[in-house]
């Protein structure tokens, strides 16, 4: 009778390694996701980046891995640096105003104010503004607190060369970023007072929270439709928001970290509307209608640092 006790090890030994390495990638999920999203500002990019990294991460000697978190946030920057080259040239060909992917997002989300701020709707779009090699290290850097040397191996660069960039990436966003950002509880009061407004067709109490030279953002992706440029001053604004009152719903919801409105039009989601909100007054106007991107709109998206 021949001695099979070897036979049942290998197979043992193979389940405990994929065990320990789907466990580890279960862990940091949610921090990889989050990294992929605000680097690409697209949800479903976002997730087509980690299974290119969980199929990275299955072939990994974890004997030869230090520091998981830091390993698994390396293969998924340098996935969505290849992606975004991708999106650029999508973005290229795109059909009116670009906007974020919006994420319908749970409480805690708001509570991290750097969080929240990080994945708002004003701040992915001016981290729109700088390179992608410059989005990564003021991503990895600012909102992660990786180490330079840890954000130097992700992105191919020396840690000399990442200080640098993200020196300049720092200044760029610093000069581009909303000023006189609102406190939640300010911020919750004006979308709750422009929901009366727009619900009741109220153009002069509309007029009251827009800021005179408040800009609309449509997202349509020449899908459904939408503006073709941007909306600029509250006459105008108002004259938009006017025409949705009488045959929309509007549903407040946490979109991106921030009180937002959901749009339903028989009962289904037509757009989704963002602010960025100064001084008591609304400055910016985000509205995505393109409907590839509210599929993330049903469920709330755990989102992590």
């Amino acid at each position: 009778m021949s001695d099979r006790t070897g036979d049942t090890s290998e197979p043992v030994a193979r389940g405990d390694r994929m065990d320990s390495i789907t466990e580890a990638f279960v862990a940091y999920r949610n921090l990889l996701f989050t990294v992929a999203y605000e680097m690409l500002g697209s949800a479903t990019d976002a997730e087509d980046v980690l299974q290119e990294t969980w199929l990275r991460w299955v072939g990994v000697d974890l004997d030869t891995v230090r520091d998981q978190r830091a390993y698994l946030v390396r293969i998924t920057t340098r996935q969505a640096l290849s992606h975004l080259r991708t999106v650029g040239r999508r973005k290229e060909s795109y059909l009116g105003p670009w906007l974020p992917e919006p994420l319908l997002t749970a409480p805690d989300v708001a509570e991290d104010i750097e969080l929240a701020d990080s994945v708002s709707m004003a701040m992915l779009l001016v981290l729109e503004t700088l390179t992608p090699t410059e989005r990564a290290v003021f991503v990895l850097r600012e909102v992660f607190d990786l180490a330079y040397d840890e954000i130097a191996e992700a992105v191919d660069k020396s840690p000399a060369a990442v200080r640098q960039i993200a020196h300049r990436a720092r200044t760029h966003v610093a000069a581009r970023r909303p000023r006189g950002v609102a406190s939640a509880a300010e911020t919750r009061r004006t979308v709750e007072a422009f929901q009366r407004a727009v619900e009741t067709g109220d153009l002069q109490r509309l007029l009251d929270i827009l800021a005179p030279d408040v800009v609309l953002l449509t997202d349509g992706g020449g899908v459904v439709q939408a503006a073709p440029a941007p909306v600029v001053g509250a006459d105008q604004v108002a004259h938009v928001l006017g025409r949705i009152a009488a045959v929309m719903s509007l549903q407040p919801a946490q979109v991106n970290g921030d009180p937002a409105l959901i749009v339903r039009l028989d009962g289904e989601i037509d757009t989704v509307m963002a602010m960025c909100i100064a001084d008591g007054l609304i400055t910016g106007l985000y509205a995505v209608r393109n409907p590839e991107k509210l599929s993330h709109l049903e469920r709330e998206t755990i989102l992590r640092r």
